[in-house]
């Protein structure tokens, strides 16, 4: 945090002091402004590529590599669905593009993967509905510029996708970018506790929200993702047999596991109850494991090993669904550090970021290790939602962009260099601009790059099943 000294060993631990006082604010936002000198605002918005570019679909394939062989048609479905779709599932050729763009130096933790898509509701703690950031699969310490790029970029394929104008989808991106900008100004002028305890719940959501159609959508999003709730997934997902209940498989996205894997997965979530605080390793206890399945989820997961765990309490109507994902190195590392590993488990890796960047997270949230594989663990069913992107008429995206840049910004203000990213991009539009440009060139890529993948598909290079 920017008030006090924190210090990364070489396994990438922090371990924090209150025995030196850290760099004064002043200068921390003096130093970020002195950065444009370097590193110009207006290179942000710089896009080209480099002719040692990694050949994409080399990139894809290399991301297939120790998934599930079976489900990799289902992946390469759902990624040439759509430019946003494929975006979606290629973080790894992002990664090698960005890594290659002008960038200050300042890194905070970052989503790693912030797209319009992996923001959403779930429920805090006490049970409220919040929106914020929700997927952590690559989040990792790197470059603040990283995320905003690429939500940017997704913002502009999702407009084009939904129909909007040019023009529309530069308002879009715009707005997202200006309201990162100037919350993460204000953010930096306020002690750490307060940017530690910023969090947009349900109804403050609806305050900021200014376009009605997003209102409603909002509102319809709100009422779906408290219905996703344990108790409700009862009738859906699982089914009563002479050996009790058991979830209902559906082939292939949902898949039955023989007996030895189900063991270790088992023991698995033994060993996952003692990276909990004591609290709920006390309250989870009560419960016991029913039954275990292979889920698909996602589109850039789909081929990672992913399961849902039945667990039942004092009586058949007091369960918790609980997922296990497995971690693999976040595509942010190896331009950050190289092939050296700073994170002895990527599942707690996941874990701890994500704490990073949410403002309230899921108290399950644990990590363990099945057959020399590393996961992380959550509640399946936590009123988790999304906005539908695909129904957002282009006021309500431009809306939508706002609040979703303000989110990312609340998450960089919570980790570090806040002072110094509010020092760089300062008061004027030149990021807006900047980023603007950006983003419609990258989607130009994007539609070139998918269509490189369709291709292929169709002749029979990457198998290829749409399931949705």
């Amino acid at each position: 945090m920017g008030g006090h000294v924190v210090v990364t060993t070489a396994d990438g631990n922090d371990y924090a002091s209150l025995r030196r006082r850290a760099v004064p604010r002043e200068e921390r936002y003096l130093l970020g402004k002195t950065m444009r000198k370097r590193t110009p605002r207006s290179a942000l918005g710089e896009w080209r590529t480099e002719n040692d570019r990694p050949n994409v679909l080399a990139s894809i394939k290399e991301s297939h590599m120790g998934r599930i062989d079976s489900l990799v048609p289902v992946r390469v479905g759902r990624m040439v669905a759509s430019p946003y779709g494929f975006l979606r599932g290629s973080a790894i050729v992002m990664a090698h593009d960005l890594a290659a763009l002008p960038a200050t130096g300042i890194r905070p933790v970052i989503c790693g993967d912030a797209h319009l898509g992996n923001f959403g509701f779930y429920a805090s703690p006490e049970r409220d509905l919040v929106l914020d950031l929700n997927d952590f699969d690559e989040a990792h310490p790197g470059g603040w510029e990283w995320d905003v790029r690429r939500l940017t970029a997704s913002i502009w394929i999702a407009g084009r996708q939904n129909s909007a104008t040019e023009e529309e989808c530069a308002s879009a991106v715009e707005s997202c970018v200006a309201m990162y900008r100037k919350h993460i100004r204000w953010l930096a002028g306020q002690p750490l506790l307060t940017r530690s305890f910023e969090r947009l719940d349900r109804d403050r959501l609806q305050t900021t929200a200014s376009d009605t159609s997003l209102r409603h959508e909002i509102e319809r999003s709100a009422r779906r993702a408290r219905r996703r709730v344990s108790d409700r997934a009862l009738p859906r997902f699982t089914e009563q047999d002479a050996g009790g209940r058991r979830i209902v498989t559906e082939p292939p996205l949902i898949t039955r596991l023989d007996t030895a894997e189900a063991d270790s997965l088992a023991v698995g979530l033994d060993e996952y109850l003692a990276t909990l605080p004591s609290h709920w390793r006390r309250v989870l206890s009560g419960y016991t494991l029913v039954d275990v399945a292979h889920k698909v989820v996602g589109v850039g997961s789909v081929g990672l090993r992913a399961y849902v765990a039945l667990c039942e309490g004092s009586s058949p109507d007091d369960v918790v669904f609980l997922q296990l994902k497995q971690a693999r190195r976040s595509v942010v590392a190896p331009f950050v550090h190289g092939e050296s590993a700073w994170h002895d488990h990527q599942g707690r890796r996941v874990v701890e970021y994500q704490q990073a960047l949410q403002t309230v997270s899921d108290p399950l949230l644990g990590w363990t290790t099945v057959d020399g594989r590393q996961y992380y663990v959550r509640q399946f069913r936590n009123m988790k939602g999304a906005i539908a992107i695909d129904h957002l008429t282009p006021a309500a995206l431009t809306d939508y962009a706002g609040i979703c840049g303000r989110l990312l910004a609340k998450g960089h203000a919570r980790t570090s260099g806040a002072s110094m990213i509010a020092g760089y991009v300062g008061g004027s539009d030149k990021l807006e601009v900047a980023l603007r440009r950006f983003a419609r060139a990258y989607a130009d890529q994007t539609e070139i790059d998918h269509g490189l993948m369709v291709d292929a598909v169709r002749r029979g290079e990457l198998p290829c099943e749409p399931i949705d």
